[in-house]
């Protein structure tokens, strides 16, 4: 394995050590990725990483086998189509030495539910749980290699963006800024995660598919965009104004981006994640817009560009140094547009570090 890997399955068992865990099972997934630098093709032939405080080894097809050591050298225990999976998950159970008396077990929430019933009827379970305590946990702090390749991520997106703003010209549409925007990040060796380009009143719907819609003078423009850059997502939103904006539109984006202010004041280390929303839905509450903010104010970014921790009004995770998250609070006014601003943000001993360097000022064309 790498160096990366090991440190990480090191503090991995450490954590189990903490939280009482006898095995994490991790099917193909950005957790598998994370720990192990593997992503192996995932359909309906099991594959699972199994991780015990005395051995960590792959139930593999074998017919992926090969191509998987390329970025592993974990021990894999191999099965054949014609044989099928049964004897080597029973030989890999043995080798991790679990306790008889009952296995506490985190078990990866993305597994498919097949592979995990497999697992677990195999096991005397005494405890079962989700990752969220052991490799989430662990995930949810970056160190310093992962904060590097997310500001470099984010640094690149800005780029695309400003790419996005200046290409807006009478007539174009939506899908031909998107494609400005995906030539940027293919340009300097990344692949484009998402791109939403809105234009009027296509911004009043949060999850609105960049379509042929044409841009015309006195149109509002938000623009949510992200690429990957060496594994690493980013995700911004900023907006803009093809004419002179009007009084309506000047208004509400001093709303939201005093949202932003607040909730990037209200984050801290030992902050409850509900009070971050709560600080950002307070200002276009007590704007009166209340009801026009119509999602979370934030969701954790790593590998995953959705990922704990989860800004929400209910969540009750306490925010820690190294954490990664959105703050995103927006106002949208069917027909007429939305207008949203998202920074992603770095925890740090005194506060939020915003990886972004572009200005949240509308930009105007």
């Amino acid at each position: 394995m790498s160096q990366n890997s090991d440190t990480r399955l090191e503090a991995l068992r450490a954590r189990m050590g903490e939280t009482g865990t006898d095995l994490v099972a991790i099917g193909p997934s950005s957790h598998m990725m994370w720990l192990a630098g593997l992503d192996p093709h995932g359909d309906e032939r099991p594959v699972m990483l199994l991780v015990s405080a005395h051995y960590a080894g792959f139930l593999m097809p074998a017919l992926n086998a090969d191509s998987a050591r390329q970025k592993t050298d974990l021990p894999f225990h191999p099965w054949a189509d014609d044989h099928g999976p049964d004897v080597a998950l029973g030989e890999l159970l043995e080798t991790l030495k679990l306790p008889a008396d009952g296995v506490s077990i985190a078990i990866d929430e993305t597994m498919r539910a097949d592979f995990a019933l497999m697992l677990l009827d195999r096991l005397n379970v005494k405890n079962r749980a989700f990752t969220l305590d052991t490799l989430g946990h662990l995930r949810a702090r970056k160190d310093a290699a992962e904060y590097k390749l997310l500001k470099a991520s984010a640094l690149l997106n800005d780029r695309a963006m400003q790419a996005g703003f200046d290409a807006l010209r009478e007539g174009i549409t939506e899908r031909e800024i998107a494609t400005v925007i995906r030539d940027v990040y293919k340009a300097e060796g990344a692949a484009p995660e998402f791109t939403s380009v809105c234009f009027a009143g296509n911004g009043a719907f949060p999850h609105h598919h960049t379509g042929a819609t044409q841009l015309k003078t006195g149109d509002a423009v938000l623009i949510d965009t992200g690429g990957r850059l060496e594994g690493y997502p980013s995700d911004m939103t900023r907006v803009g104004y093809f004419g002179e904006p009007d009084e309506e539109f000047r208004k509400i984006h001093a709303i939201v981006n005093r949202a932003v202010e607040a909730a990037l004041a209200a984050a801290r280390p030992g902050v409850v994640a509900r009070d971050i929303d709560r600080a950002a839905r307070s200002v276009i509450e007590d704007a009166g817009y209340g009801e026009r903010f119509l999602h979370r104010t934030g969701h954790g970014l790593g590998v995953d560009i959705h990922e704990p921790p989860y800004i929400t009004a209910t969540s009750d995770a306490v925010l820690d140094e190294g954490m990664v998250f959105s703050i995103e609070p927006g106002i949208y006014l069917p027909g007429r547009f939305g207008l949203r601003l998202e920074e992603i943000v770095i925890m740090r001993a005194d506060g939020a570090e915003i990886l972004s360097e572009m200005p949240r000022d509308a930009v105007l064309r």
